[in-house]
């Protein structure tokens, strides 16, 4: 007779417990971003809806800020870490192929034995990482998960570069994901694009570079007016589609938590999806710019410290970028 192989159980549902996030001390104003790039206060307000944003230190790592954040949440979620069961970075900005930024981290603050592993789906990848967590949960493979959305960017950019140099930033936010009796975390609407791979991309692969060199290092590129089309029509159809797989409607959210992309975008969304007068909406890339992983989190966790939004509230959440890769879910707040 063959022996049959036993699945483990896991909760009937996942929840995200508690939230942090790290902001870079220094602050960057479009005044000084201008001084490398032909534009202007004005234009940058205009186009983006930036009046601000944060850049690391240039010995802070992508590691030391994601630690900064991830260590708020564990301190906020009453576990201890050592209860952490797998650890998922979303990061485009880590230096090295290999070991992963999450292993680093994992042991930095104290999930010694968890799993640990990167998420490269740019500004997706903090979405990305609360479906993957919820499905842990429930299946068995992990009984807290710890989500963790951080980017050096201004590593990647070139500050002479007039389509993204006002753009990104650097910054970090975290989740500790664990089980729920009730539903708190809704089903996911996520894919991928690669037919537009060119929209967001690198200037040069790193192996071309090291092959035959070039003019710079490589850096981020980006078609900012085929992004925006892209997003407004796509991704509004993405957001209806995870508000009524979450059995709501517009109606009953408490808070809508884009990726903080590009004001415009948002603004269009909200229209788009006909976003009742009295659901708060995030804007922080006003003050914190694009931080692509980092966004959600960085802006759920300060709407969450202002009162602007309650607590277990339920939220829309929605990220989209490089790849061109998107997801979105429905959650409740910690």
């Amino acid at each position: 007779m063959t022996a049959t192989i036993s699945s483990p159980g896991g909760a009937p549902h996942a929840r995200i417990m508690s939230v942090g996030s790290y902001r870079p001390e220094r602050v960057v104003t479009n005044a000084e971003v201008c001084e490398l790039i032909d534009s202007t206060d004005e234009w940058i307000r205009e186009r983006s809806g930036i009046v601000e944003r944060r850049y690391a230190a240039p010995d802070e790592t992508v590691v030391d800020i994601g630690v900064a954040a991830a260590t708020k949440a564990i301190d906020a979620s009453g576990i201890a870490a050592e209860q952490i069961g797998f650890v998922l970075v979303a990061t485009v900005t880590h230096p090295y192929p290999t070991p992963s930024a999450a292993a680093e981290l994992a042991y930095r603050v104290g999930a010694l034995d968890a799993a640990a592993t990167d998420i490269s789906s740019a500004c997706a990848g903090f979405c990305y990482g609360v479906a993957l967590a919820q499905d842990m949960i429930r299946g068995g493979s992990a009984e807290y998960v710890l989500v963790v959305g951080v980017e050096k960017l201004t590593d990647w950019v070139d500050p002479t570069d007039r389509s993204t140099a006002f753009i990104f930033a650097d910054g970090a936010g975290a989740v500790v994901i664990g089980p729920s009796q009730t539903p708190a975390i809704g089903p996911v609407v996520w894919g991928a694009d690669g037919e537009q791979l060119d929209a967001i991309t690198m200037t040069q692969s790193l192996t071309d570079y090291r092959d035959h060199g070039g003019p710079r290092f490589p850096t981020l590129a980006m078609k900012g007016q085929q992004v925006f089309r892209w997003a407004v029509s796509k991704m509004t159809e993405v957001a209806k589609l995870a508000v009524a797989k979450a059995g709501i409607t517009a109606d009953d959210l408490d808070a809508f938590i884009p990726h903080q992309a590009n004001m415009r975008i948002t603004d269009a969304m909200v229209r788009s999806l006909g976003l009742p007068a009295h659901v708060p909406v995030a804007r922080d890339i006003e003050t914190t710019g694009n931080t692509s992983a980092a966004s959600i989190p960085i802006a759920m966790d300060r709407m969450l410290a202002s009162g602007e939004v309650p607590h277990g509230g339920l939220a829309l959440t929605i990220g989209f970028g490089a790849g061109l890769a998107y997801a979105a879910q429905v959650v409740v707040l910690p």
